[in-house]
């Protein structure tokens, strides 16, 4: 079943409160899915010539200061890093794709579970509020973020197969649904050079954005892609360095609701998730219609920009 939630920030007065905001709308899908939980947060941005690495490894006190050193002899650039339970995030004076390469190299045994400017991802098996409580999230800051409860009906209880899913720069995915020919699609996106970590098939739907992505759509035109070119039921929350998305598929069968003021837009598999924000009951509130693409990005000036479909 699942359950999403999201919340871009529009008033950046709110940053220093986006984890305490955002925790009660990640407990409240807990019936949705209650066996697994994560959520990707963007804030603590690096700088145009540095790198932000999420990485997990399954023992709590594993070596992350002697990887670092490792990291930072490898690829002769400053690391600075700090561990938040099994995950330790990363800041490498590099290239995404060269810091990456020299971690799978050190140390195979470590997860990357994300790449970019400003993206972390957190996501560990168990009830919402654990993983809420296991990372801090309450004391989180940032712009935007976007959650995902996972009830399991295809696949093991697994960490690797909780949502978020990334599997480009700044670039993560959640759904709720089933895809039926992500099979195919797995194997045509890695002839493409796409990589992928699980057979889960909203791993599938985040490559097939990050290939449109880097070939040169926008986030919208790659959304109006997936729409022909994914076959089954969906609803997708994309989350970017600038903003997030929200899409479902032509039947639109899975639940979302979205809700906006002027300092947030929220978005939820249920209104119950949306009920503790501030302003709600002011909130311009609607379901997301079938087939048609919603994005808010921040534009370099720092308003928001738009986009329905």
């Amino acid at each position: 079943m699942c359950g999403i939630v999201g919340l871009y920030l529009k008033n950046k007065a709110l940053e220093s409160q986006l984890g305490a905001l955002f925790t009660p709308m990640l407990i409240a899908m807990t019936e949705r899915g209650p066996d697994s939980a994560g959520f990707a947060i963007y804030g603590d941005e690096v700088s145009d010539a540095a790198t932000k690495l999420t990485l997990r490894h399954s023992v709590e006190d594993y070596d992350w200061q002697g990887l670092a050193l490792a990291l930072q002899q490898q690829l002769d650039t400053g690391v600075e890093w700090f561990q938040n339970s099994k995950v330790a995030v990363f800041k490498v004076q590099s290239e995404a794709l060269a810091a990456q390469a020299a971690v799978a190299q050190l140390a195979p045994e470590v997860v990357i579970l994300s790449a970019g400017r400003s993206i972390e991802i957190l996501k560990e098996v168990g009830l919402p509020q654990s993983i809420a409580d296991t990372f801090g999230l309450t004391t989180m800051k940032g712009s935007h973020i976007i959650g995902h409860t996972r009830m399991a009906t295809e696949s093991a209880v697994t960490m690797e197969g909780s949502h978020p899913f990334s599997t480009g720069e700044d670039l993560c995915l959640v759904h709720n649904g089933s895809l039926s020919n992500h099979n195919r699609l797995r194997e045509e996106l890695k002839r493409q050079g796409v990589q992928f970590q699980t057979d889960n098939d909203s791993e599938v739907a985040a490559g097939y954005l990050t290939l449109h992505l880097q070939q040169g759509d926008s986030l919208n035109q790659a959304l109006e892609n997936a729409m022909d070119d994914l076959d089954g039921f969906f609803t997708f929350t994309i989350g970017t360095r600038n903003g997030f998305a929200v899409v479902r598929d032509p039947i639109a069968c899975k639940p979302a609701v979205l809700a906006e003021t002027d300092d947030y837009v929220a978005m939820a598999s249920e209104y119950q998730a949306l009920s503790t924000l501030p302003g709600i009951e002011d909130a311009k509130v609607w379901e997301p219609e079938p087939a048609t693409i919603y994005v808010w990005e921040r534009e370099q000036s720092g308003s928001t920009e738009v986009e329905q479909r």
